[in-house]
């Protein structure tokens, strides 16, 4: 018989979470600054989508194996917080040596190793990301899903706000410099990735010490699960024919649901992907002026680059910062009403009304051109920069908005469809539909830029509305089942 699972209090569903904020924290560096630290290391425009690929090979590798290890975990520090706790050593130790590039050019070149340590940070954060979702599905009762979720996606997105800007905040209030000579990275992008892997560290050790996993007789019991049963598959030692024989068997009969949140994960994720590769040369060459020609490699290196070409470069990657800050500070003030809105009108409907914002958003960019210089006060300063930067501002609300959705509603959706006993491993496998969009795009994204749009990466922002548009049509497809225990 199944045994009610306890209510948790806010502050126990805030501490399930709270690691969340760190590791975004880390990601949200990463993402705001991964292009322009590969540029600056040499990356050509259309080759930063083939680099990127690195995050969502190491999110299909890694999700899926880790899932499933820690649906078979039992130890002194639980089911899912091994895991959480190692990835976020690892991607700490990522995080202070990719911006440190240059420093080994002797032993291996500073390119190669920053997409090493690029991939090292990527397959870290992953190690941590799928255990902290099993976490709430693991802790948090079905009537709570909604809250717990919402609570995940304010503190992953209060943690990207923070990540994102900080780049900005050293550079314009502490006074260090954005700017750096070609194979070089700017000095307050690297303090930024030194506090922001501390800042990791810290917040995932609140989590791993305040947070008691429930021990294997209880969490069997809230589940519904026959404990000795379980417990006898745990203690089944397979070969790796019967696992991978079991794992495609899980992929051939996942669920409906996870079927159907694929395509709206998959146009969702390729939109996502298209802005955090692009938003940086996008808004350089739309909103600042700077010419195709200055992204180029092998024209850099026969010209003397002008002072005022990478001064704005350096305007631009900081406002890229802002930009990200912001759709994050939007999404995390809409995850304080996402829950109630989606037990009001329900899930479906707040799901599909965030993406088509989004994609609106996305093709709103072309319209904001304005090179006209203006000032802003910023954090207790002022910085000049033009009237279209200040101005795409307005589409970070709607961004925002659908980043919200995209963080919390898929996970509430797919909860209840997932056997209790294989919630890690599934929603591994899940993160194929977000990996997969991504590779899709970092595959093709980058002959469509140079093809299509002739390098002017603007256009390619548009591509990332219409797929938004799409996901969201796609939304209305999708079956919520009712809750299951085991398979």
């Amino acid at each position: 018989m199944q045994k009610q699972q306890p209510r948790l209090s806010f502050w126990q569903l805030w501490t399930v979470s709270f690691g969340f904020l760190g590791v975004q924290f880390g990601f949200a560096l990463q993402n705001a600054n991964a292009s322009r630290i590969l540029s600056d290391l040499g990356a050509d425009l259309h080759s930063l989508s083939f680099f990127w690929l690195v995050a969502p090979i190491m999110g299909l590798l890694v999700q899926p194996i880790v899932g499933a290890a820690s649906d078979r975990t039992w130890n002194r520090l639980g089911r899912r917080r091994p895991f959480i706790l190692a990835g976020a050593i690892a991607a700490a130790i990522g995080m202070f040596l990719m911006p440190n590039a240059s420093l080994v050019v002797a032993l291996i070149a500073p390119m190669i190793f920053g997409v090493l340590m690029l991939a090292l940070m990527d397959a870290s954060f992953n190690v941590c990301f799928q255990p902290f979702r099993s976490l709430v599905s693991d802790m948090v009762p079905p009537e709570q899903r909604n809250s717990g979720y919402s609570i995940q996606s304010l503190l992953i997105n209060v943690g990207a706000v923070i990540g994102s800007i900080l780049p900005f905040v050293l550079t314009n209030v502490v006074g260090l410099e954005n700017t750096a000579k070609a194979g070089n990275v700017a000095p307050s992008v690297v303090w930024a990735f030194y506090i922001g892997a501390t800042v990791l560290l810290g917040s995932v050790l609140w989590t791993v010490f305040r947070t008691k996993e429930y021990t294997p007789k209880d969490y069997y019991a809230y589940k519904g699960l026959d404990a000795e049963k379980a417990a006898q598959e745990l203690k089944e030692v397979k070969s790796l024919g019967q696992k991978l024989t079991e794992f495609w068997g899980l992929m051939k009969t996942m669920p409906d649901t996870m079927k159907q949140l694929a395509v709206v994960q998959f146009f969702s994720w390729f939109a996502l992907f298209i802005m955090w590769v692009y938003t940086t040369p996008a808004i350089t060459q739309h909103i600042w002026g700077v010419e195709v020609k200055w992204f180029d490699p092998e024209y850099l290196s026969s010209v003397d680059v002008p002072a005022s070409v990478i001064a704005a470069k350096g305007a631009a990657g900081d406002w890229v910062g802002i930009l990200f800050a912001a759709y994050s500070l939007f999404a995390a003030i809409f995850s304080v009403v996402l829950a109630k809105l989606a037990d009001k009108i329900g899930r479906k409907v707040v799901y599909a009304g965030s993406l088509f914002l989004g994609g609106i958003s996305y093709i709103s960019f072309l319209f904001f051109q304005d090179l006209t210089p203006t000032t802003v006060n910023l954090f207790i300063t002022e910085v000049t920069v033009p009237v279209g930067a200040v101005n795409l501002v307005l589409p970070m609300i709607g961004i925002g908005i659908a980043w919200a959705a995209i963080l919390a509603m898929p996970y509430a959706m797919l909860a209840g469809s997932l056997p209790a006993n294989k919630t890690g491993v599934y929603m591994g496998i899940f993160n194929f539909t977000i990996a997969m969009p991504q590779i899709v795009c970092g595959l093709t994204a980058g002959f469509i830029l140079k093809y299509a749009f002739d390098n002017e990466a603007v256009n390619i922002i548009m591509v990332s509305g219409v797929a938004m548009i799409i996901a969201g049509f796609a939304v209305f497809r999708v079956k919520e089942p009712v809750q299951v225990t085991s398979l």
